[in-house]
């Protein structure tokens, strides 16, 4: 039987990624830790949009997602969980489901149902999903001094936590919704405890 996989997902600002680095150091070795978008070829050209601004058209960049995350299934995670590795992925699907369902709104019609569709032969459903809910003003307040993307905007960022709800809503069973809002102390002991729960450490 294969590995679980479990999924990390939340607003830009709600604090994966400090709670990634606390996990790969508190966790065993055999856990793998991946993330999208990847550092592979096309999540580098994903990346490489994101950072230097460049106006991509919003059908061709969320394809390009579509395709890193369709390799990363492929080389990293299908393998590492045949193994019987678990895999923890900072970001996964329902990043997209929630962020270019919002950019792709006046291209697509049904742009959420378009892109699961899309994922649906490509995709290993999570076993588990910690979703971060942070407010949307705090976790811009976070990335204070940073260099920002085109997505991480206040009311952009709440719509997208607003898609990341219904989500959780339409599939109860395997989200964990967490409370960011507070220490990140406390957030990060609060999702490895789930975590550890999942993987029976």
């Amino acid at each position: 039987m294969p590995a679980p996989l479990i999924t990390l997902e939340g607003i830009d600002g709600s604090g994966k990624s400090t709670i990634l680095r606390r996990l790969r150091h508190n966790l065993p070795r055999r856990v793998v830790f991946t993330k999208e978008p990847t550092g592979g070829p096309l999540g580098r050209l994903v990346r490489a949009g994101l950072a230097r601004g460049h106006r991509i058209d919003p059908l061709a960049e969320a394809l390009l997602f579509v395709a890193d995350h369709a390799e990363h299934v492929a080389l990293t995670l299908r393998p590492a969980l045949e193994k019987g590795r678990p895999v923890i992925s900072d970001r996964y699907s329902d990043s997209r489901y929630a962020y270019q369902s919002v950019t792709l709104r006046d291209i697509v019609s049904e742009p959420l149902q378009w892109l699961q569709e899309l994922h649906r032969p490509i995709t290993i459903a999570p076993q588990q999903t910690l979703l971060l809910v942070v407010d949307p003003r705090e976790a811009i307040s976070r990335m204070e001094g940073r260099r920002k993307t085109k997505f991480e905007r206040e009311v952009f960022l709440r719509v997208v936590q607003l898609n990341y709800r219904k989500l959780a809503l339409a599939e109860p069973w395997r989200f964990v919704v967490v409370d960011a809002n507070r220490d990140l102390d406390k957030v990060a002991w609060d999702v490895e405890m789930e975590i550890r729960r999942t993987l029976k450490l």
